[in-house]
């Protein structure tokens, strides 16, 4: 499908995401490299989309950009309306803790901690009350199929285990939209089919926004939409 057809599309339903011309140049001494150039699209409410391109493409860059985890060098990201870029660092932290949900191929678990307190730290962090995010972490770890390893710490649990910690992790705050920066490229095919079973599921039942980076071909099946990036720029945008 053409680009001004899957645009269209975008327009009829309610827009969470839109970027308007992004742009990463990093600086090298005297060098400037261009990671991004340009790029504009929008992600709606609901949606479950995948950025897909080659290595060296801007995948990542352009996720860490989304999730302000890096600052572009020119261009508007607006969730809901609002150009986030133009938040203080402070309200940047805040809005990352409360609005977003990280999902990264490595794990990013902490080894002290149990599955339920890697979980429930994000909910801690905003102040909850203890009862509270405990209850919370612990629906979280259920939806992801891990309510009997609320106790167990990540050496006890396997890979694909460790990353739907992970993702109970980037839910507890309830967010707009969850980030996942190549979720299953540590995992073994199983693992990685039963992690993306899992994002389709959470997209259908919960309504959940998911942007996903993958290299990965036969992920296009999970997904509504793939933007597809070539040297920093949008290539091609399928339906």
């Amino acid at each position: 499908m053409n680009n001004v057809l899957s645009s269209n599309l975008e327009n009829e339903q309610e827009v969470l995401l839109e970027i308007r011309n992004l742009t990463r140049i990093y600086k090298m001494g005297d060098v400037r490299v261009p990671a991004l150039n340009n790029v504009s699209f929008n992600i709606n409410h609901g949606e479950f989309a995948a950025i897909m391109g080659k290595s060296g493409s801007g995948k990542s860059t352009l996720l860490h950009q989304l999730g302000l985890l890096d600052i572009p060098t020119s261009g508007e990201i607006n969730i809901n309306g609002k150009d986030i870029l133009k938040l203080s660092e402070s309200d940047k932290a805040r809005f990352r803790l409360e609005r977003f949900g990280y999902v990264f191929q490595e794990y990013a678990l902490l080894p002290e901690l149990t599955a339920l307190e890697n979980v429930f730290l994000p909910a801690m962090a905003r102040g909850r009350k203890k009862k509270d995010y405990i209850l919370k972490a612990t629906e979280a770890l259920e939806q992801v199929g891990l309510g009997v390893r609320l106790d167990h710490r990540p050496k006890e649990m396997s890979g694909g285990e460790q990353q739907r910690v992970a993702i109970a992790r980037a839910l507890i705050n309830d967010p707009d939209i969850l980030f996942a920066d190549e979720p299953t490229a540590n995992l073994d095919s199983s693992s990685s089919k039963q992690i993306l079973e899992l994002f389709h599921k959470l997209n259908l039942e919960m309504g959940l926004t998911i942007l996903m980076v993958t290299h990965e071909p036969e992920d296009k099946k999970y997904v509504s939409r793939v933007i597809w990036l070539k040297d920093g720029e949008i290539a091609q945008v399928n339906i």
